[in-house]
């Protein structure tokens, strides 16, 4: 029985702050109509693809609110999960979320082709600050306005429209922690789903990182640990000029053996389609990367006893 899903990675070119939600809504329907005429059964979006990104100004609160969903699906975004129900397309969304109870998180959510829910996600490596820096023109201020995910990295099983694959998500600056793929790749997971919004300059000042080497580290990043975790990982941008300040591209699918299979051209709306063939997984889940074989996690215990660095001791 084949185990291929054909997949596109939707990759948005920039959202300005003034662009009305009809118009963003109207741009995510053609990417996705454009991956369906393509064959894809699973389109993956950007992170916060319903909006700018608002972390990068400090915001009082009736200026945040509005880029919060407060249910998902709704009203304004419907239109996207009947349409994909209709041509049996399934994708991963990332958006703002704002709970019930008032918790904001940086989340996405996985729905099957016939609409349902596979699972949601929500951001646990935030980066940026709490508090502005000052006279800096742009900002990173995910940890004033998100909440630490909650759900951990859980791994979901789908059916046979995407042939039984073992699926996990991410937002953008998890790809750069190792743990994230680990916690995934001990689930089994086959294929990454993975959106980000990447400043294309130092977002934390400074001037030591550049467009070209922040390309460099994101694809590095989806390559090294779909490698180390024998998965699929398909990482999706919001790119270009959004409100003067820039976001890298560099969206691409990368397979198993860490060789990227397709990539993004340009900085704009761009459809990208892989036919991933989950069996190529197998050649490191069952030899170098066997787990259950090789891992000696007796001797990993300071990667959850403590967070930062504690130096040897110098020599006498």
């Amino acid at each position: 029985m084949s185990r291929i899903i054909r997949v596109a990675a939707a990759q948005m070119g920039p959202t300005q702050k003034a662009e009305p939600r009809a118009r963003t809504l109207e741009r995510l329907l053609a990417l996705l109509e454009q991956a369906a005429g393509q064959g894809a059964r699973l389109v993956v979006f950007p992170e916060l693809a319903l909006t700018t990104f608002f972390p990068r100004w400090l915001l009082d609160e009736a200026a945040l609110a509005p880029y919060f969903e407060k249910a998902m699906p709704n009203p304004a975004v419907q239109p996207l999960f009947d349409r994909a129900r209709a041509l049996g397309v399934g994708f991963y969304l990332g958006y703002a979320e704002q709970t019930p109870a008032g918790q904001r998180f940086n989340s996405a959510l996985l729905v099957a082709p016939d609409g349902s829910i596979l699972g949601k996600y929500r951001k646990v490596h935030l980066p940026g600050s709490v508090e502005p820096r000052p006279g800096a023109r742009f900002q990173q201020l995910e940890k004033r306005y998100f909440a630490y995910g909650d759900l951990g990295f859980p791994a979901f099983r789908a059916g046979p429209a995407w042939a039984g694959a073992i699926l996990g998500m991410m937002i953008c600056n998890d790809r750069r922690w190792p743990e994230s793929w680990r916690m995934l790749g001990l689930q089994g997971v086959e294929l990454v789903c993975l959106g980000y919004n990447s400043a294309a300059y130092d977002p934390n000042g400074g001037s030591s990182e550049d467009a070209a080497l922040r390309s460099f580290h994101s694809k590095l990043v989806a390559q090294a640990n779909a490698y180390m975790n024998a998965s699929w990982a398909v990482a999706v941008a919001k790119a270009g000029e959004e409100d003067g300040s820039g976001l890298i591209g560099a969206s691409c699918i990368v397979d198993p053996n860490g060789l990227i299979v397709a990539e993004a051209a340009t900085l704009a709306d761009e459809v990208l389609v892989a036919d991933c063939d989950l069996d190529l997984c197998r050649q490191g889940k069952d030899k170098m990367f066997n787990f259950a074989a090789h891992r000696r996690p007796d001797q990993y215990g300071a990667i959850t006893a403590r967070a930062g660095v504690v130096e040897p001791v110098a020599a006498r």
